[in-house]
């Protein structure tokens, strides 16, 4: 679920107008059209849906993930292995949203015929907002789910050593009249790069985000990013992020854990793994039927009793399906230091500022 403190001093930008500026940076990285305009379109998207830690912020990391950390700008995601609905897909180095949109796009097709299908990835990259992926399958009237490695961030429960990913999770689950029910969330109760936007705004973190070094609670955002960040449900949420993790990796050969590299020398090249599922509803029931029940969860949901001070409540994905309605139409709000990263790639690789 998003949920930001307002910039103090921002800037609005059309949706076609982000995606396209950033589109050209990608493409000047020696990116192919179409790929450029990929990668562009996932990041314009989390940002259109209030999900700043996914959105631009990431082009100065991806310009040089590009052009000095090893990723291949050209490289194309290949097939490697196939049976009945499994699929195994190597993502060359490429950015991790080039082969997990080539992934998916496979999971779909072998689910038109084997109502489930399942597509492991190796070889790929950080990817960016999962909800993009599970997205993907509501167009063809399905259900979709996409997982994903992620740099070591949190211990084992108890723990002081960084060792495990909060290795997030999506679903998309397409409903009739209301909005889908799309939930992504990793694993610990933020993401690194959400306490990355707090710290550019110089704002307090919430005390159950992240411990110091030491496994003390803090609300210092500076502090959580050198520290661990602490898991939902204790245990729990340690134990979900194990599992998807291993379903990320080992089915592909993908790097797990310490062996993806860290958050101070950074990432390895290609080591990243994905895990990705399309459900096609009309293999189970009508799909009509299907979305009448999501459409009446939702309601349920949406009309249910509120506590005091709750203005509203919504099932997974409604508040930034409202994000991305309001942003479509006043623009989308960029803090000046997400600006300023992208001025300085542009700068630097002669492209027109947005």
């Amino acid at each position: 679920m998003a949920g930001y403190p307002e910039p103090k001093a921002s800037r609005r930008i059309g949706y076609a107008e982000l995606r396209d500026s950033v589109a050209a940076i990608f493409a000047a990285c020696r990116m192919r059209a179409a790929d450029a305009e990929l990668v562009a379109e996932s990041l314009a998207w989390a940002d259109l849906r209030g999900v700043h830690s996914h959105g631009v912020l990431r082009v100065p990391d991806y310009v040089h993930k590009l052009t000095h950390g090893g990723v291949d700008p050209v490289a194309r995601p290949a097939v490697r292995r196939e049976r009945a609905a499994a699929i195994t897909v190597d993502g060359a180095n490429a950015m991790g949203q080039v082969a997990c949109w080539f992934a998916m796009e496979k999971a779909i097709a072998r689910a038109r015929e084997t109502g489930v299908a399942v597509a492991a990835v190796g070889g790929s990259n950080h990817c960016g907002a999962l909800a993009w992926y599970a997205c993907q399958a509501l167009g063809q009237g399905m259900i979709g789910l996409a997982a994903s490695n992620a740099l070591p961030t949190m211990a084992p429960w108890g723990g002081l050593d960084k060792i495990v990913g909060i290795n997030p999770l999506a679903v998309a689950i397409p409903a009739g009249a209301e909005p889908p029910v799309v939930l992504d969330c990793a694993f610990s109760y933020s993401s690194h790069g959400k306490i990355r936007v707090f710290e550019q705004l110089n704002a307090p973190i919430p005390p159950t985000w992240a411990f110091d070094s030491n496994g003390e609670p803090t609300t210092d955002a500076a502090i959580a990013l050198g520290g661990l960040l602490q898991p939902i449900g204790e245990y729990k949420g340690v134990g979900l992020a194990i599992v998807f993790g291993l379903l990320s990796t080992a089915l592909s050969g993908a790097s797990y854990g310490t062996g993806l590299g860290d958050m101070i020398r950074g990432p390895r090249p290609g080591a990243d793994g994905q895990f990705l599922m399309a459900i096609d509803v009309e293999a189970f029931t009508a799909r009509s039927e299907f979305t009448g029940h999501v459409d009446h969860a939702v309601r349920q949901i949406r009309e249910s009793r509120r506590r005091e001070g709750v203005e509203s409540v919504a099932a997974p994905g409604g508040i930034e399906a409202a994000f991305e309605q309001r942003y479509r139409a006043e623009g989308i709000p960029l803090n000046e230091t997400t600006i300023a990263g992208i001025n300085a790639a542009a700068d630097e690789l002669g492209v027109p500022r947005p």
